[in-house]
């Protein structure tokens, strides 16, 4: 019996994580509230503070999920993700930078909906933005320590390039989030692989 209410408990918060993730797709975070949440899965205010004391730690849940999707954990080991981008940045050829870029570009269509929701949700709440920001600044550490392990470039420098080349990556993924390819994908891909290659790749040598 207490297996069966824990099966029950789980089924009614991932009904609850689902529908908001639904809503904040079609209506935007803002635009979502408790109630609408609530009514969308068949359930009351009541139940859902029962699962979540906030939407902002509705939110805060949606965006562990993400993180599980994208291989991705706390602490310094942080997953596949992570060291899968060490990896390429330390080998610095671009043909593996370009194979990464388009691997992660595969994953936009799935990630897609958690992505705009927890930008939006940053706007607003505090805790949130912490968390969208840690996104960023851990993925510039793991391109960091891949020019560490490479030993390329001014060590001064290793965190800018680290920051401009994710600024490149992100600012095209949430373009194409919102609006689709303007351009040819697989041509986008390669001029972005361009890029990181010159601020990232082994043919800079060392100390430049």
């Amino acid at each position: 019996m207490a297996n069966l209410r824990a099966a029950q408990k789980e089924m009614t918060r991932r009904l609850l994580l689902s529908t908001a993730l639904e809503l904040f797709e079609q209506r935007g975070y803002a635009g979502t509230k408790v109630d609408d949440i609530a009514k969308a899965a068949g359930t009351t205010r009541v139940t859902f503070y029962a699962y979540f004391p906030s939407r902002a730690a509705l939110m805060r849940a949606l965006v562990d999920e993400l993180d599980a999707l994208l291989g991705r954990g706390a602490g310094a080991e942080r997953g596949s993700t992570a060291g899968e981008l060490t990896s390429v940045v330390r080998r610095g050829d671009r043909d593996g930078i370009e194979d990464w870029l388009r691997a992660t570009a595969r994953q936009w269509p799935r990630i897609r909906p958690y992505v705009l929701a927890a930008h939006e949700a940053a706007v607003v709440e505090p805790e949130l933005r912490a968390a969208v920001d840690r996104w960023f600044d851990e993925a510039v550490a793991d391109i960091e320590a891949g020019l560490r392990q490479a030993d390329r470039f001014d060590p001064a420098s290793r965190r800018l390039r680290g920051f401009l080349a994710l600024s490149q990556l992100d600012q095209l993924a949430r373009h194409w989030m919102r609006h689709g390819w303007h351009t040819d994908s697989a041509a986008a891909l390669a001029l972005l692989a361009d890029s990181w290659t010159h601020l990232l790749g082994g043919a800079g040598g060392v100390g430049r």
